[in-house]
């Protein structure tokens, strides 16, 4: 299973470049939805919605429609993920609320924040397991020892795959559950720039790849800007497509 849509769906700046001029906001979800059948909700990170607002997603929403949710800067950024278990009990609360169409949450981590083969693996145990999990790592010192890997690889969490141009495309070939994470920040800059065919004709390459393995992949866009997000995602679909 392949799922491609975009980190976020609120952009004014989306609007005639994707959504329709008269469309209310409040539809947006809907209409996105009508394109593709995953999003990467990104502002949870910053802010945990309440669980009314997943429950409202989760209505507004396909059957099938998977959501992933960035886990709250709270436990990545602030706690460092120590001492961190009242503050998941509140998040699952009310990301919940999203039920089955819940499919995975990312947890990023902060750019200082160096390699700890324990921490990891303490708060990696106290994840709930009815949804499946991704660490996207900033500091280069995480993908430099294997034991992180083993750690990932005996809790099956997935190694989310930064794409940018100051990450390697190296960074692939780590896979450490059934689960492949790919978030594309920008082409010539974070959150910017549009990814040519060829690039994106690279990653379809990788991804049908992994589909042949058995793995799952969720891939998300999030150069925002001027939509790029939403045509470079339409067109890894549409490579995909041309190879099954």
């Amino acid at each position: 299973m392949v799922r491609i849509g975009t980190s976020g769906w609120v952009y004014p700046h989306w609007r005639e470049r994707f959504y329709p001029p008269s469309l209310p906001t409040k539809q947006w979800l809907s209409f996105y939805a009508q394109h593709f059948d995953t999003v990467e909700v990104n502002n949870s990170f910053y802010r945990l919605p309440k669980r009314e607002t997943f429950e409202q997603w989760r209505k507004e929403t396909p059957g099938d429609f998977a959501f992933a949710v960035k886990g709250s800067r709270f436990i990545t950024h602030m706690k460092k993920l120590k001492g961190v278990g009242e503050a998941l009990d509140r998040f699952f609360s009310a990301a919940d609320g999203l039920g089955e169409k819940l499919a995975i949450v990312l947890w990023q981590l902060p750019p200082n924040l160096k390699s700890d083969a324990e921490r990891l693996d303490a708060f990696l145990r106290m994840l709930p397991r009815h949804c499946a999990h991704a660490i996207e790592f900033r500091h280069p010192s995480w993908w430099q020892e294997e034991t992180i890997w083993k750690v990932m690889e005996r809790h099956e969490i997935a190694h989310c795959v930064p794409i940018a141009p100051p990450f390697p495309k190296e960074l692939a070939r780590i896979v450490t559950a059934p689960l492949v994470y790919l978030r594309f920040h920008g082409w010539n800059g974070l959150y910017a720039g549009f990814f040519p065919d060829d690039e994106l004709a690279w990653w379809a390459e990788q991804i049908a790849n992994w589909q042949k393995q058995g793995l799952t992949v969720f891939a998300y866009f999030n150069n925002d800007v001027n939509a790029y997000a939403v045509i470079n995602a339409k067109t890894l679909k549409a490579l995909l497509a041309q190879r099954f």
